[in-house]
C-alpha cells in the first residue's frame, strides 16, 4: 500500500509547469502584479523544504523605479567587468544576450537567507551549515514554477556587485543575498532556454548526468579536459 499519485491531469500539469519554465529576461508587460497572486507566490516560496524547519529565507519585494533604476546601474557596472572577461566568439556572444530585465518588470524580488537564523536548533546544519543557502534556493524555485504555472515570467539575475546591493537594499552584513528576480506578466514564454537558443550553451542529456553506486566524470566534462589539454 502506498500514498495515492496526483490525478494524471494534475501530474501532468506538475511536470509541464517543470519543463517550460524558463528564465524571463524580456517582454516583460507594464502591468503589476496583483497583491493577490504576489501573495499566491510567495506563499509557495515560504512553503519550500527548509533545513531543520528553519525557514531562513526573506523576501524584499521591490517596486519603486528610482531603487530599481539603481539597481540597474549596478548591473551595466558589473556587465561591463564581466564582458571583459571574454574574448572572440563568447566575447561577441556575450554582448548580444539580453541578461535583465531590472526596469522592464514592473516588480524586482530580492530573495536573501538568514544563515544564523535560530529556528531549527541547528538541526541538520552543524555539518552542512550551507544547506541554509540550499534552502533559500529551494523557495525560488517554488516560486519560479508557481509563476510559471500563473502566466508569471522571472528572471533571476546574479551579474550585480553584492556589496553595492546590500547597500541600495539596506541589507545587513548578517544576512546572504541569493537570488535577484525580475517578475512581472510576459507577452510569451520560449520554446527553449535563451542561452541555448543563442548558441551559447547546449543541454545534456540526463545519460550523461546518472551515475550509480559512485561518482565518474559526465562524459562531457571528459570531452570538454580532453578539448583544453590538446588547445
Amino acid at each position: 500500500m502506498h500514498a495515492a499519485p496526483f490525478s494524471d491531469p494534475e501530474r501532468d500539469a506538475v511536470y509541464r509547469a517543470i519543463a517550460s519554465r524558463r528564465d524571463v529576461r524580456r517582454g516583460f508587460t507594464p502591468t503589476p502584479l496583483p497583491d493577490d497572486l504576489l501573495h499566491r507566490l510567495l506563499t509557495a516560496a515560504h512553503s519550500a523544504p527548509s533545513v531543520g524547519l528553519m525557514q531562513p529565507s526573506r523576501f524584499i519585494l521591490i517596486r519603486d523605479l528610482a531603487i530599481r533604476s539603481a539597481i540597474h546601474a549596478i548591473f551595466q557596472d558589473t556587465n561591463t567587468t564581466a564582458a571583459a572577461t571574454y574574448t572572440g566568439k563568447h566575447a561577441e556572444q556575450y554582448a548580444a544576450l539580453k541578461l535583465e530585465g531590472i526596469l522592464e518588470a514592473p516588480q524586482n524580488l530580492c530573495v536573501v537567507c538568514d544563515p544564523h537564523n535560530p529556528r531549527g536548533h541547528q538541526l541538520g546544519r552543524q555539518t552542512m551549515p550551507e544547506t541554509a543557502a540550499y534552502s533559500t534556493v529551494c523557495a525560488i524555485q517554488n516560486l519560479w514554477l508557481a509563476a510559471r504555472a500563473e502566466g508569471v515570467g522571472v528572471g533571476w539575475v546574479s551579474i550585480l556587485d553584492p556589496a553595492r546591493l546590500r547597500s541600495v537594499l539596506h541589507i545587513p552584513e548578517h544576512i546572504l543575498p541569493v537570488a535577484y528576480l525580475c517578475l512581472g506578466y510576459v507577452n510569451s514564454f520560449a520554446t527553449e532556454p535563451e542561452l541555448e537558443r543563442s548558441g551559447w550553451e547546449k543541454r545534456i542529456a540526463l545519460e550523461t548526468a546518472v551515475c550509480f553506486d559512485r561518482y565518474t566524470e559526465p562524459s562531457d566534462v571528459k570531452a570538454r579536459n580532453t578539448q583544453d589539454a590538446e588547445s
